[in-house]
């Protein structure tokens, strides 16, 4: 039936379990959608013919139109009931994955990819939602449980695409992820409450309140900045490893895929993050979270110095310390965004994630044209250097009040 209730302003004393459960998971399937591809480009550019490059274009552009979903469509949760939004993109979004299946050609790959990643914004609509239904004071807390689902999706996702891709190709793996958002879309249409909107703003002025917004909070702009630096390594990182490991240790898919495990153990991070943001502030928690980020990245450049076994030891545990740093600094910075001004919680979310996948597309093609020049050690300088540099506005950025807005 129907949910005909709306949700509250001040959230009740809590929810129910299945419902923050059936968010988490819509948030994981929905974003897993942009990564499905990177642990099978190989298995992509050799039936498209690609070079290295052509591959790098893919997730680029799937990334690009998250970005820019992000950007232009998430403000029209202020505006309009987030449950429509939600249900409308999950209809999309099941469509586009399903005619990606079908693709040809890499300009009609490369489109298709475009809009599969506006329509993967569906799990930012997610978060935000659950921040307003969050228990007064539990808000750090719930925003970290579904993000374990959002950062679970990405990770998994490259392993569920690498086994699927091994055994029945790539096609499959898009047609299957065209059943997983449509079950999802059903599972959000049952439990979703209706949501009221904060703004009566039209469009063009929702969207000039943007610059406002973002000229109004500094601590927006760190928090944006900082998380987007240590996407770029994020995304160098895993756009190329399915290549640099097929090219260097002669393993399939499969075998790439399963690195994504081991970055999953650092998702599990996200809730204890979320209590340690509510109990000690988000400000130490991104410095601590882009100092390990640093350190892992930084721990791949030893590789040379052991053999094969060894160096995918270490790449894994790397990929664990960077999941887990990148993930505690994600939900403290969401954390604190939303805190500076809650009837704007859409917006606000628009442009941190805006930076993000910036970010996350800069990372996929300055990684490719990295390991085109000088292979897996360029890669490894790139997201090392990026993330100290992230780690650097995170301590310049404790002499800024993180609760005030420097202008108005």
């Amino acid at each position: 039936m129907k949910p005909a209730h709306t949700a509250p302003q001040t959230a009740a004393a809590s929810l129910p379990a299945g419902l923050i459960l059936v968010l988490a998971f819509a948030t994981g399937l929905s974003v897993a959608s942009i990564y499905y591809a990177q642990p099978i480009l190989p298995l992509m550019g050799a039936a498209l013919k690609l070079d290295v490059n052509g591959m790098g274009l893919i997730p680029t552009l799937t990334q690009l139109g998250y970005a820019l979903g992000i950007f232009f469509l998430l403000p029209l949760g202020d505006r309009y009931d987030r449950r429509h939004l939600i249900l409308l993109k999950c209809a999309l979004l099941a469509v586009l994955l399903a005619l990606y299946s079908f693709s040809a050609s890499l300009t009609g790959l490369l489109g298709l990819s475009l809009l599969v990643g506006m329509a993967a914004t569906v799990a930012q609509d997610i978060v935000p939602a659950a921040a307003i239904l969050a228990p007064a004071g539990k808000q750090g807390k719930m925003v970290g449980t579904v993000m374990t689902g959002l950062l679970l999706g990405i990770l998994l996702s490259r392993s569920v695409s690498g086994l699927v891709g091994a055994a029945f190709g790539w096609r499959v793996m898009y047609q299957l992820a065209a059943v997983s958002i449509a079950f999802i879309g059903l599972l959000l249409w049952r439990v979703l409450p209706r949501f009221a909107a904060h703004s009566e703003l039209g469009y063009p002025a929702l969207m000039k309140s943007l610059v406002t917004l973002w000229r109004r909070y500094p601590a927006l702009r760190q928090a944006a900045f900082a998380q987007g630096f240590l996407s770029i390594g994020f995304s160098a990182f895993w756009s190329m490893l399915a290549v640099m490991l097929h090219n260097s240790y002669h393993v399939g898919s499969a075998a790439a895929g399963a690195f994504g495990l081991a970055g999953a153990a650092g998702a599990l991070a996200a809730p204890l993050s979320g209590t340690l943001s509510d109990r000690f502030g988000p400000q130490r928690v991104t410095q601590l979270g882009a100092a390990l980020v640093s350190l892992s990245f930084a721990l791949m450049f030893t590789l040379p110095f052991f053999g094969p076994g060894m160096q995918l030891a270490i790449i894994a545990i790397a990929a664990i310390g960077f999941d887990l740093g990148l993930q505690s600094t994600l939900v403290a910075h969401q954390t604190l965004v939303y805190s500076l001004e809650p009837a704007a919680r859409g917006r606000l979310n628009a442009l941190l994630f805006t930076v993000v996948f910036i970010g996350m597309a800069l990372g996929s093609i300055l990684g490719s044209k990295a390991y085109t020049l000088a292979g897996w050690p360029a890669v490894v300088a790139l997201a090392t250097v990026v993330s100290l540099i992230s780690l650097a506005i995170r301590l310049a950025g404790k002499r800024t009040p993180l609760s005030a807005a420097a202008t108005r």
